[in-house]
């Protein structure tokens, strides 16, 4: 499946525009799920050089985006403007209710009886 992940409050505290401290299990999760064969895609309004450095920050813990703000390597865009993605489920800090904790999220996600992933259906975290 798809995953829209945004950055600023969700993979780290929000302290937009610098780089806020690691939200705890973020990077563990996104991995896991990642090697669970799902493409992750970094869906942030970041832009430009702290756009760089978000994905760099993410790379540096391991973790490497299938595309930034693009459903796709290869898709061209007209805007560097983040959009809404094609995605299957959205992880982001500005959902109702605010961001669940990192290892709930993979729990609702991986959950055999009631799994969201299971399911193919559009979910926001």
């Amino acid at each position: 499946m798809k995953i829209a992940v945004d950055f600023d409050g969700t993979i780290v505290s929000d302290s937009y525009p610098k780089i806020g401290k690691t939200r705890l299990f973020a990077f563990d999760v996104l991995l896991r799920l990642q090697a669970e064969g799902h493409q992750l895609l970094l869906w942030t309004v970041r832009d430009g050089i702290q756009l760089e450095e978000a994905v760099a920050f993410c790379k540096k813990n391991g973790l490497v985006f299938y595309a930034v703000n693009k459903n796709f390597p290869e898709e061209e865009s007209l805007t560097t403007a983040s959009r809404k993605l094609n995605a299957d489920i959205f992880i982001d800090d500005k959902n109702i209710g605010g961001i669940l904790p990192w290892g709930e999220v993979y729990q609702q996600l991986g959950n055999e009886k009631t799994s969201l992933l299971k399911q193919k259906k559009s979910w926001w975290f």
